[in-house]
C-alpha cells in the first residue's frame, strides 16, 4: 500500500498566517488535514510585507506549530500572493500544427500557450499564472482540450495574472527561511476559487470575492476558466477601524466586538430578538462600560462600509466588461464574509445572487478549518494535489518538548576527548 503524500499550504494575509498540512492518498479525492496553525500576521500590511524579519517569525513561529501537530518537518511548500499589486490581462496565442498529419500533440499546445505568454511587460512585474481558457482549431472555436485532434492551425485564449517582482520577492524571501522549497506561487483568489466554488458555477458565470483582512480579491469565472481579476486594497480591518473610531474603543475593543457579531444565523436571531443593546463589559471591553446599540453598530457604522466595498466591486465588474454574464451570481468567502450584513449588503450592491462559500472535502483536523477563513489555505492544498504529486516525509520528528531528552549532546565533546587522551602516555 502506497503511502500518503503530503502538501503543506502557506497563506500570508494580512490579518494572520495560516499553515495547513494535508495528506491525499492515491484513490481519494479527500484531503486529510493532519497539522494545522494560525497566528496573527506581523509585518505584513494590505497583502504586501512591509518588515521582513517580523513577517519572518510569524511565519518561521506558524510553520513550526504545524510541524508539531503534524509529527513531520516540511520539506515543500505552495505559497499564496495577494495584494493590490496584482493584475490581469487576457492574451491570444497562435502556432502552427508542427505534425505532417495535422494531429495535435501536447508540444503544439505548449507552444500555443508560450506564445500568449510573450506579452509586454515592465521589468517591475512578472507572470504568476498563464491559464488557458479555450481553444481553436482552424475555424473550430470552444475546444476545452484539442489534444489529438486534427487541424493545420491552433490558437488559445489565455489569461495571465501578473504580480509586482519586488512583493513577490520579499514574501519568498520570508518563507525560504522555513527551509522549505516552494513548489508553486499561487494567486490567494484562484486558491480560494478552488475551494469553494462548484464547476457548475465556473461553467455558467461567477463572481469570487475573498474578503480578507486589508485587501478584496475578484476573480470572474465565465465557461469554466477566470477571466477577469483585480484586488482592492479595502477589507475587513477596515470595518474594524469604524468601530474603533466610531464608538471611541481600541482596535483590540473594536476587533472583540466585531467577532462577537460573527455567530450562526440561528443564534444571531434570538440574540437579536432577545436584546437590541450589547454589554461592552460582557465581551470583556472594559474601556467604557457602557451599553451600545446594535442598530447603531450594524446600520450606523458597519452597513455603510460594507456598501463601499460592494460599491468599488460593483464599478471594478463594470470596468471588466462582463456585467450580466455571471448568472450563478456572487460567491463570498474570506474573514470578511462573515461580517455581519455583507450578504445583504452585496446583494443591494451588485443586484445578483450571493452565497457564502466554505471549504468543503477535507477530513481531519477540521473544528476550524470548515470556515470561509481557511479558504485560500484549504485551496491551495487542493491547487498542490491537482498539479504536483506531493512527497513522501521520511523522518518523523519527535515533539519539540520530547526532544531534549531523547538526544543529549552535554559533555558528548569531552567524553571524545577523553577517550582519545586514554591512548596517550
Amino acid at each position: 500500500m502506497t503511502r500518503p503524500k503530503i502538501l503543506t499550504a502557506i497563506d500570508v494575509g494580512s490579518s494572520k498566517i495560516s499553515v495547513l498540512i494535508g495528506q491525499k492518498a492515491d484513490e481519494s479525492d479527500l484531503i486529510n488535514i493532519v497539522g494545522a496553525a494560525s497566528f496573527p500576521s506581523a509585518g505584513v500590511r494590505k497583502g504586501q510585507i512591509v518588515n521582513i524579519e517580523e513577517a519572518t517569525n510569524a511565519i518561521i513561529r506558524t510553520v513550526e506549530a504545524a510541524e508539531r501537530m503534524a509529527g513531520f518537518s516540511v520539506s515543500h511548500v505552495l505559497l499564496s500572493v495577494g495584494g493590490a499589486h496584482i493584475s490581469s490581462q487576457n492574451s491570444h496565442g497562435l502556432v502552427a500544427v508542427a505534425n505532417p498529419a495535422g494531429e495535435i500533440v501536447e508540444d503544439d499546445i505548449r507552444r500555443a500557450i508560450e506564445a500568449a505568454r510573450a506579452i509586454s511587460l515592465p521589468s517591475s512585474r512578472e507572470i504568476l499564472h498563464v491559464i488557458p481558457r479555450s481553444y481553436t482549431v482552424d475555424s473550430q472555436t470552444g475546444i476545452a482540450d484539442p489534444k489529438g485532434m486534427s487541424g493545420v492551425r491552433l490558437e488559445v485564449e489565455t489569461h495571465i495574472i501578473t504580480g509586482s517582482s519586488t512583493a513577490i520577492k520579499n514574501l519568498t524571501k520570508c518563507v525560504s527561511e522555513v527551509g522549505a522549497n516552494i513548489d508553486a506561487l499561487v494567486f490567494s483568489g484562484l486558491a480560494s476559487a478552488e475551494a469553494v466554488l462548484t464547476d457548475t458555477e465556473k461553467e455558467l458565470g461567477v463572481v469570487l470575492l475573498d474578503i480578507g483582512g486589508g485587501t478584496t480579491s475578484l476573480v470572474i469565472f465565465i465557461e469554466s476558466a477566470p477571466v477577469y481579476t483585480a484586488v482592492l486594497p479595502i477589507g475587513a480591518k477596515n470595518i474594524t477601524n469604524d468601530l474603533a473610531i466610531g464608538l471611541r474603543l481600541s482596535l483590540e475593543g473594536a476587533e472583540k466586538l466585531k467577532l462577537s457579531l460573527l455567530e450562526e444565523p440561528e443564534k444571531k436571531k434570538e440574540r437579536e430578538a432577545k436584546e437590541e443593546e450589547i454589554d461592552l463589559a460582557k465581551l470583556g471591553i472594559f474601556e467604557e462600560s457602557r451599553k451600545v446599540s446594535l442598530k447603531t453598530i450594524t446600520e450606523g457604522i458597519i452597513k455603510p462600509r460594507l456598501d463601499e466595498i460592494f460599491g468599488m466591486v460593483a464599478l471594478e465588474i463594470q470596468k471588466s466588461g462582463l456585467v450580466g454574464l455571471t448568472p450563478s451570481g456572487v460567491v463570498l468567502t474570506g474573514g470578511g464574509a462573515l461580517t455581519k450584513g455583507a450578504v445583504e449588503a452585496c446583494k443591494r450592491s451588485l443586484s445578483l445572487p450571493v452565497r457564502i462559500g466554505s471549504p468543503s472535502e477535507i477530513s481531519g483536523l477540521v473544528d476550524d478549518i470548515l470556515s470561509p477563513i481557511y479558504a485560500t489555505s484549504v485551496g491551495l492544498l487542493r491547487y498542490g494535489f491537482k498539479n504536483f504529486e506531493g512527497y513522501t516525509p521520511k523522518i518523523s520528528l519527535p515533539k519539540l518538548g520530547e526532544f531534549p531528552k531523547k538526544v543529549s549532546f552535554s559533555g558528548f565533546f569531552d567524553k571524545i576527548k577523553s577517550f582519545f587522551q586514554s591512548f596517550l602516555p
